[in-house]
């Protein structure tokens, strides 16, 4: 058994087990908010009902992530200690930053939210509703913003330390805001809010076609429906372009990830084509079965359909390889799950405008089952992004003289002490201990569900 091995599987397990949560909560918080908003300015208790409704089902995702969150600190410290030792300084302001910034606001304002309804003016309820949303999104921002400084390191320089006679390399902050603002932190927050917001709209979605489906709750799961359909279709083009702005930004500084991503092994002389699918070899340094867009690659780079676009046989002796079968159908999901949820949801405005929306219950039980692929598409985008950043924990910057600066390798970043046998036994723990949960927070949270909305008076 090796440890490296085991130790990246039990952190991808843990946190994409948690990602689930926050990504529904920040994503409700957000509807919430408009929600509310619309039964300050309407006063029509359908709103009002809605609101109550979807806040019960935050409480419960909140209260999940909580708890699922507290692991990866802690492996952070048991499986990661040379990495931790490396990127701490680092880490520790972003991560104080989230919990004076985000932690708190979101957590002081959550009792206000859930439970003030009849204490409050509905003026302040409101905005304690948009307190916890801004706290929701404070807290992506600064994980975020750690992680992004591992893709694009800014603001740092390295410190020699002596530790149990061997030399260790730290980096510490030299310039907080160029640590915040590093290269990728702005076009991968703007991403993964994107992303969030879209589970948020896709769940109201799919519990509300299935009211629908059900002949249930029929004004509420219509209104329901159709203001987070509204949203949905927004943040489904928004995201578009956000994934353009971000495959440039990777482009520029991670190009070995970018190759990868595209399954482009060899650099050639004239356009690099886009492929749509395939089944990248690694072997033979090609694209099985793939349909590509010739020179749409070098287009969406350089502007242009002549511009060479580095491959992994240039990029790979310099940077390392990815696992490019992995990165490359990672990412391709991710892409195809969000142009299908462009197509989707346009057409459904179309038929909403014709007035023949309800009636196509094919299309409502796609939306009940879309919510499943909002999830995938977070958890496939973070995975085409970790794994693409490999061999690297932080990626490398290249000096002034041409030379790369700054690198941890995976490798590098285990922790000495820690045994295959007990990361084997934590991943086998953990793994009984989050199935129970989930099979608890599923029960509760179906249960709620299945009652559906109580009618506010």
């Amino acid at each position: 058994m090796d440890v490296l091995l085991l130790s990246r599987l039990q952190f991808s397990l843990t946190i994409m087990f948690h990602y689930i949560f926050p990504t529904l909560t920040i994503g409700l918080s957000v509807v919430l908010v408009f929600l509310e908003w619309r039964w300050l300015r309407s006063r029509d208790p359908i709103y009002l009902t809605a609101v109550k409704f979807w806040a019960s089902l935050f409480g419960l995702g909140f209260a999940m992530g909580v708890v699922t969150g507290i692991v990866m600190e802690f492996q952070f410290g048991t499986n990661w200690a040379v990495y931790s030792r490396f990127v701490g300084d680092v880490f520790g302001s972003a991560l104080a930053a989230e919990g004076i910034f985000a932690f708190f606001l979101e957590s002081g304002f959550l009792a206000v939210m859930l439970f003030g309804w009849d204490r409050v003016s509905p003026g302040f309820h409101f905005f304690s509703t948009c307190m916890v949303a801004l706290g929701s999104i404070f807290s992506s921002v600064w994980i975020v913003v750690a992680n992004s400084w591992q893709q694009t390191p800014a603001g740092f320089h390295l410190v020699e330390r002596t530790l149990h006679g061997v030399v260790r390399q730290r980096a510490e902050i030299v310039d907080f805001w160029a640590m915040v603002f590093n290269p990728s932190s702005m076009d991968r927050l703007v991403h993964v809010l994107l992303g969030c917001f879209l589970v948020g709209a896709f769940f109201v979605m799919s519990v509300s076609a299935w009211y629908l489906l059900q002949g249930k709750h029929g004004e509420f799961a219509r209104r329901s429906f159709t203001d987070a359909l509204l949203l949905a279709t927004l943040l489904s083009l928004a995201q578009l372009v956000s994934g353009h702005s971000n495959a440039d930004m990777v482009a520029a500084h991670q190009p070995a990830k970018l190759a990868a991503l595209e399954g482009h092994f060899i650099t050639g002389t004239g356009a690099a084509p886009l492929y749509l699918f395939g089944w990248p070899d690694e072997e033979e340094k090609r694209v099985r079965w793939g349909v590509a867009v010739p020179g749409l690659l070098s287009f969406l780079i350089h502007g242009d359909f002549n511009t060479p676009v580095p491959g992994l046989d240039e990029l790979a002796p310099r940077y390392g390889s990815p696992p490019v079968w992995v990165t490359f159908q990672t990412y391709h999901l991710m892409v195809g799950i969000g142009m299908l949820f462009i197509a989707s949801t346009l057409y459904a405005n179309w038929c909403r405008w014709r007035g023949t929306l309800f009636q196509k219950r094919w299309l409502l039980w796609f939306f009940v089952f879309a919510v499943g692929l909002a999830f995938a598409a977070n958890e496939l985008g973070w995975a085409a992004a970790e794994i693409g950043r490999q061999p690297w924990l932080v990626y490398p910057v290249v000096g002034e003289g041409g030379e790369l600066v700054g690198g941890l390798r995976t490798a590098d970043g285990i922790s000495e002490s820690v045994r295959a046998g007990q990361v084997l036994g934590s991943i086998v723990t953990f793994g009984l201990i989050y199935a129970l949960l989930f099979a608890l927070w599923n029960f509760v949270f179906n249960r709620k569900i299945q009652h559906g909305p109580e009618p506010w008076r």
